[in-house]
């Protein structure tokens, strides 16, 4: 379990560093939900831990607190960077004709 935590951990902020270093917005904003999803995995495996009693209680709410804060952090910055992305053209409509 003490793996999968330190994985799941070190995911976040490492989606984060690759998506910044692609090319896109679009690209950035795939890595960051990728990131977030992490997040969530991260805390799925921290209330395991807790109801598994690997961790104290005070422990486990504080981390879960933060992850959640950090996951919250993670998708206003995806949705700032959404903002950005050039707007798709209209298409013109089409007037018919009636016969």
């Amino acid at each position: 379990m003490q793996d999968q935590v330190q994985r799941s951990a070190l995911s976040v902020p490492s989606n984060v560093a690759e998506g910044y270093e692609r090319d896109s917005d679009k690209e950035f904003v795939r890595f960051l939900n990728i990131s977030k999803g992490s997040c969530g995995e991260l805390r799925a495996q921290l209330y395991i831990s807790r109801k598994l009693e690997f961790l104290k209680k005070t422990d486990s709410d504080r981390l879960i607190r933060e992850s959640k804060e950090i996951s919250a952090m993670l998708h206003g910055l995806s949705r700032a960077v959404t903002k950005r992305f050039p707007k798709k053209p209209q298409r013109p409509k089409v007037l018919r004709s009636e016969s």
